[in-house]
């Protein structure tokens, strides 16, 4: 495995565990983790939030790779559109109606760590990539 490849999968692996270490915390301070779904407000499982940020992190993995093979610009262009979706990802737990205080906080939380994790060390990945070239 390149170590290009070994940087992208670290950065899936620490988003992940990032969001999960929130999720954690917050269940042994004692927030109730959930999000309303539809009509319903539905609890937060540790395994919806490891598939989630697993998932969601692959997806932005796949996307730097499409856009570094079509463009000379993939770098900034994936940075970009990244910090869009995170900012994006935000409203829904900030507007959340039918939640707790701590509940809110949390998916905030979760959705901090995925982007901080995930948007640094992917990009610098790819710019690695770039240096050698």
């Amino acid at each position: 495995m390149s170590s290009k490849s070994q940087t992208r999968l670290a950065a899936v692996a620490g988003a992940t565990i990032a969001a999960t270490a929130v999720w954690i915390v917050a269940t042994l301070v004692g927030v109730e983790v959930e999000a309303p779904m539809g009509d319903k407000v539905q609890d937060v499982s540790v395994v919806a939030v490891v598939i989630t940020s697993l998932l969601s992190s692959l997806v932005g993995w796949g996307l730097l790779a499409v856009l570094e093979k079509l463009t000379g610009k993939g770098r900034p262009i994936w940075i970009g559109i990244a910090v869009v979706v995170f900012l994006l990802s935000l409203v829904g737990p900030l507007t959340a109606a039918g939640i707790s205080g701590g509940a809110k906080l949390t998916l905030v939380l979760m959705h901090v760590a995925v982007a901080a994790v995930l948007i640094p060390m992917l990009g610098r990945a790819s710019a690695a990539r770039v240096a050698v070239s």
